[in-house]
């Protein structure tokens, strides 16, 4: 099992939630965040004055998959999140040792 963390654009979420729908994912969780990279930011104007904004707005996205189902879900998040600019985001997959459904205490692929 693996968990897939990405870091997108945040008006991509409502597109990238269709498309792993499409594909027979079930299950996500979204988390507004806020992170910089090689975009460094920009600069606003507010009433006259101008500001620095470190930190822009992102959304991270977290999936826990079968192996089998990773690369699918990678397919369809860089589909998807793909702009072709700076800031796109990106993504991390990491080993899953174990899932537990609380409620029917399900573990393992079962679980997810």
């Amino acid at each position: 099992m693996k968990l897939i963390s990405a870091i997108i654009k945040p008006h991509k979420l409502g597109e990238i939630r269709e498309r792993l729908s499409a594909i027979g994912i079930t299950g996500m969780t979204a988390t507004e965040a806020k992170g910089f990279g090689r975009q460094k930011g920009h600069t606003e104007l507010y009433r006259g004055a101008e500001y620095i904004i470190d930190f822009l707005p992102k959304v991270k996205i977290e999936i826990a998959a079968a192996d089998e189902r990773v690369d699918d879900i990678l397919e369809a998040i860089q589909d998807v999140a793909n702009t072709g600019k700076i800031g796109d985001g990106k993504i991390f997959v990491t080993h899953l040792e174990q899932v537990i459904r609380i409620r029917t205490k399900e573990t393992g692929n079962e679980a997810l």
